[in-house]
């Protein structure tokens, strides 16, 4: 048990990372980014193909992979920015939608429908407990959904940019009266919640599923990992995607259940949504 419980933590890391993101997208410009993995998986597949056809290193083929997924989410952030600036979250979450199947799709046209060759940036056992080998993938993983968060908090409460990304994310309208200029801010957060999101999925696919809709789909983990934080508190999303990858990994040994594990994400976030609904349910059954 402890073995698939090690074993899920890789996973369940990548689903912290991409749970910060997405609770820093909530928190900062409002939107809850359906295409993060997306965009991630879209930057991830263009690091292949330049070492595949152009014959690029690795370091440069991922550098630049990184860079393709921070611009395609900057430009979806522009066009929110731009033309949705006024709009309820709930339509600038609903307009993500589209650019998470577009790039569905172009991956399709352009990398092909099956699984990726991703070379392992980081591969081979970091440690040992307790019998139980635990990979550079697993450390590396958990370790950047940590560092990520922390640094986070510690960029919104100790620096300016923190304090003007913090102001538009509560008073946007005084905020942008006081001369803060809320669109380079808010392109600036996306473009680097899909740099993290790209590096993350760079880093575990070599060992998962990596063909684009299963990367892509990823962001149902994320949304649960992010969901048990209220999309609000970034140590929360951390604990919520390691918890889950835990779960996943213990659900696997089991053969009874196993076919239970892609369903877990569902179940937590349905678990969740009753949870802290609860109060209205008790009332109204009353």
């Amino acid at each position: 048990m402890l073995q698939g419980a090690i074993a899920g933590l890789a996973a369940g890391g990548l689903y912290a990372v991409l749970g910060v993101c997405l609770t820093l997208m909530s928190r900062l410009v409002r939107v809850v980014n359906f295409a993060q993995a997306a965009t991630g998986m879209f930057g991830a597949f263009t690091a292949v193909w330049f070492v595949r056809e152009i014959g690029l290193p690795i370091w440069l083929g991922s550098v630049l992979g990184v860079l393709v997924a921070g611009l395609l989410a900057a430009a979806i952030g522009f066009i929110a920015a731009t033309w949705l600036s006024e709009a309820s979250t709930t339509t600038r979450s609903a307009m993500t939608v589209g650019p998470l199947l577009l790039l569905i799709s172009m991956s399709f046209i352009l990398f092909g429908n099956k699984p990726q060759p991703f070379t392992p940036i980081i591969a081979g056992p970091a440690f040992s407990f307790g019998g139980v080998v635990i990979s550079q993938v697993t450390v590396a993983t958990v370790a950047m959904a940590i560092v990520t968060a922390i640094v986070v908090q510690i960029v919104l409460r100790r620096t300016r940019v923190g304090t003007q990304l913090r102001a538009l994310s509560e008073r946007p309208t005084t905020a942008e009266l006081l001369g803060i200029r809320s669109r380079p801010l808010s392109i600036a957060v996306w473009f680097v919640t899909g740099v993290i999101s790209a590096i993350a999925i760079m880093i575990v696919a070599p060992s998962q599923s990596n063909d684009a809709t299963s990367l892509a789909m990823l962001i149902v983990p994320a949304a649960a990992a992010a969901l048990l934080g209220g999309f609000r508190r970034l140590d929360l999303a951390v604990v919520g995607g390691v918890v889950l990858g835990v779960l996943g990994g213990l659900v696997a040994q089991i053969d009874e259940v196993a076919l239970v594990r892609n369903f877990l994400p569902f179940l937590f976030i349905v678990v969740l949504l009753l949870w802290t609904q609860r109060k209205e349910v008790w009332d109204a059954a009353r």
